[in-house]
């Protein structure tokens, strides 16, 4: 599933237009975006948690020629998914 196609369920979920949908799906995306971003993570109980996750700089290899690279550090985030979104899936 696409963000179009998740705003069209959204729309189709509350019965609404599509435009509406569309604003409150950024809206949702926009906040967990803010809640990582200044709590370094967000739980949605009966979804999951979202958790900003510090990657260390390492030694990698070009994958073209094999040559050692260095991957510099980074973040990103990790989503552990909560029991009961487990046992639907």
């Amino acid at each position: 599933m696409n963000k179009g196609q998740l705003i069209d369920q959204v729309a189709a979920e509350l019965g609404d237009s599509k435009a509406s949908a569309s604003r409150a799906v950024e809206a949702v995306i926009h906040s967990i975006t803010n809640g990582i971003k200044e709590d370094s993570n967000v739980t949605i109980v009966g979804f999951g948690t979202f958790t900003k996750k510090n990657r260390a700089a390492r030694t990698g290899r070009n994958p073209s020629t094999g040559e050692p690279m260095q991957i510099r550090a980074s973040t990103t985030v990790g989503f552990k998914p909560s029991a009961s979104l487990k046992e639907t899936l």
